[in-house]
């Protein structure tokens, strides 16, 4: 009988090792990788929207990046015999025991972003390469420029929100309705960004196709940007307009363009946080005026039109993300498909820049679950 409890038992343990062997493997990435994935993401986007909130009430914000994720998978066996005697008849009991542990430690290392990484990351001018490509990949030319772009030519997009909020009500009005009208040459197709392979350094332009939008379009797009078109009323023919970030010797044959660095479109983004009335009262926040001293609405910018932070006193039940701060939830509504997509592009942003950065030995080295 003896023999036959220990077959069992064998069999038993075979039939458990067989079982989790599915867990290590080709296997065990199909199951881990997914949820470290999601965990970060969600943990990266909760740490981009909580330093927005921060900056809205000139808080630090501070970036902690998450360097390296290394999973320790380990599978632990025992195996036993359980023996209940009954001096009764037939009732001695002869049982084996098996048991399987799957443990997962993962350790997780942290840096910092500072010195000259925070340097190119954070302040330093978003590459204008990086806001052409966007585009090129299929983002909206309003989008992108509204967020992204300061200046171009002599249109200020809001330079006074690059930084904490402003007293008075910024300038933008002009840069808004030239983003309507490029807008107009994108969604008709007559408008390509990249470079111009006919020149010796492969001078980045801009090209505006004739022959779907009209003539009063491009004129009144060249008026705002005060730029020379050299076509002017040659039907099917191509404004070829180079792109410049010269400031110092503006041409009038081109569209010189000053980009936002990463601090300062979060800051630009952070004015359209909403904040509850109290702390207005508190004088917790900024509130920017009109000239005539009423406040001044932040959604008209380029970017409040595309970008809104809620906040509730309950955590939110229908959010694309959250965070708590200050005693409230702020956060980004489910269903806010604008916004979300101009946190998306923030993100890519961020991503581009942070990949300038040399790489930095980890200060923290957390072994979760020890």
């Amino acid at each position: 009988m003896i023999n036959l409890f220990r077959a069992i038992m064998i069999l038993s343990i075979l039939a458990v090792l067989t079982g989790c062997g599915s867990m290590f493997g080709p296997k065990a990435l199909q199951q881990t990788h997914p949820a470290y994935n999601g965990a970060i993401a969600n943990t990266v986007g909760q740490e981009m929207l909580q330093n927005l909130v921060r900056m809205r009430y000139r808080d630090n914000p501070n970036f902690l990046q998450i360097s390296s994720v290394t999973a320790s998978l380990s599978l632990e066996s025992r195996a036993n015999i359980n023996t209940t005697i009954d001096l009764g008849p037939g009732g001695n009991v002869v049982g084996p025991g098996v048991g399987i542990t799957y443990t997962d430690r993962p350790t997780i290392s942290y840096s910092p972003l500072q010195g000259e990484d925070f340097l190119k990351s954070v302040m330093t001018p978003i590459s204008l390469e990086y806001v052409l490509v966007l585009i090129q990949s299929g983002w909206s030319v309003a989008r992108v420029y509204g967020a992204a772009v300061e200046r171009m030519n002599d249109l200020l997009n809001a330079p006074t929100a690059s930084g904490p909020t402003p007293q008075q009500e910024p300038e933008y009005r002009s840069f808004k309705r030239m983003l309507s009208l490029m807008r107009q040459f994108q969604n008709a197709g007559d408008l390509e960004i990249g470079p111009d392979l006919a020149t010796q350094d492969n001078d980045l332009i801009m090209v505006f196709e004739r022959d779907q939008v009209s003539e009063a379009t491009l004129s009144e797009l060249f008026i705002l940007l005060r730029v020379e078109g050299k076509r002017a009323g040659r039907e099917n023919q191509d404004e070829r307009i180079r792109i410049s970030n010269n400031f110092i010797d503006i041409a009038s044959d081109e569209i010189t363009m000053r980009t936002r660095s990463i601090s300062s479109l979060m800051f630009y983004l952070s004015q359209n946080v909403s904040v509850p009335p109290e702390h207005d009262a508190a004088g917790l926040v900024t509130i920017t005026k009109r000239a005539d001293g009423s406040p001044f609405d932040w959604n008209d910018t380029p970017a409040g039109s595309v970008f809104r932070v809620a906040h509730s006193k309950k955590r939110p039940p229908a959010s694309a993300i959250a965070i708590p701060y200050r005693g409230y939830w702020f956060y980004i509504a489910d269903d806010d498909l604008e916004t979300k997509t101009t946190f998306l592009l923030l993100m890519q942003l961020f991503s581009l820049q942070a990949g300038q950065t040399s790489s930095v030995p980890p200060t923290l080295t957390i072994p979760v679950g020890r």
